[in-house]
């Protein structure tokens, strides 16, 4: 397993009191370290995982799903001293880079697991912000400036040949980013679980695609207040729906843990082990289909404490699948 993680995530600043803060990716490293996942930044003794800084994503790779020149009005933007994108969505000049290794850790871990034949890597989680299952073709939206899974997705299928990609997305907002640059591609099947009515707005359980896409997004709408059981039992038949249907190279998660209880933006009632169970119950049901691996990457998740826990939890659990590939 490979934690990929960019110190360029501690620079990108918003403003006092925004939800989406330093304060989340500092919470999340010192309880992996807390939980002895880090080690240093070296390979844990008698285990199978290694701690990595990102790279920078190429403008070649986040133009596989951004346009072009929106990439380049977000750099300026940087460089230019930064502010407000959108009423939610800010940067400040340290930004680019930390959007770029955001972006960059994700084809990082799709490198980890589609790379080599005979890598042993078969999980990877990145620890990075901003945020990016928001990020549109040409928009940011939602804490996001790129669509770092996205940008995942379509390294695998164009530089590794993944001919089905699986995005499993489950945090409490609805991914509209991840689903409207791949609406009408039958490469990937998109699946979000998700509060419904809910911002921002998108989700609902009619939008299954378009075109030669049609059937291959998937969304599952969640009311406030469903249950811990209701939730787990529904994201249990959506796998096997899935399944039925789809049989991915690779799986990317969208991994917002904002369903957690203690969340202060959700209204749901997960709790940390559950991100680990449905983290062995996806893993395990894909790998046994010839699914390569898992890349994770991290999402939403706002009370401070629960995200740390509900991190570590999924951690060990993707570390858990890390065993040699037979």
């Amino acid at each position: 397993m490979r934690i990929v993680c960019s110190e360029s995530s501690r620079l990108h600043r918003t403003p006092q009191g925004h939800p989406e803060s330093i304060a989340r990716y500092a919470s999340v490293m010192d309880a992996l370290a807390n939980a002895g996942l880090l080690a240093g930044g070296s390979a844990v003794p008698g285990g199978d995982i290694e701690v990595v800084q990102a790279r920078a994503a190429t403008k070649e790779e986040l133009a596989s799903v951004h346009k072009p020149e929106y990439v380049g009005r977000i750099e300026r933007f940087c460089v230019a001293g930064g502010g407000a994108l959108d009423p939610d969505t800010h940067a400040v000049p340290e930004s680019w880079e930390a959007a770029l290794k955001a972006a960059g850790a994700c084809v990082q871990g799709v490198e980890y697991v589609l790379g080599q034949a005979d890598s042993k890597v078969r999980t990877a989680f990145c620890v990075v912000r901003p945020p990016g299952h928001h990020a549109r073709p040409a928009a940011p939206k939602g804490f996001c400036l790129f669509n770092n899974v996205a940008v995942g997705a379509a390294v695998a299928i164009q530089r590794f040949g993944a001919e089905r990609v699986l995005i499993v997305d489950w945090d409490l907002h609805h991914g509209n980013g991840t689903q409207e640059i791949f609406y009408e591609d039958p490469r990937v099947f998109y699946f979000s679980m998700h509060r419904w009515p809910f911002w921002p707005g998108t989700g609902s359980a009619a939008e299954t695609g378009r075109g030669a896409g049609k059937g291959f997004t998937l969304n599952l709408p969640l009311a406030a207040g469903t249950t811990r059981g209701e939730i787990r039992r529904r994201f249990r038949e959506a796998l096997e729906e899935i399944a039925a249907r789809f049989a991915p190279r690779l799986i990317l998660i969208s991994a917002g843990f904002d369903m957690h209880r203690a969340d202060p933006l959700g209204g749901l009632s997960l709790e940390a082990e559950d991100y680990s169970e449905m983290t062995y119950e996806l893993a395990e049901l894909f790998l046994k289909m010839g699914c390569a691996g898992v890349v994770s990457s991290l999402e939403g998740g706002y009370d401070l404490a629960a995200l740390g826990s509900s991190a570590v939890a999924h951690a060990k659990a993707l570390l858990s699948l890390n065993a040699p590939r037979a």
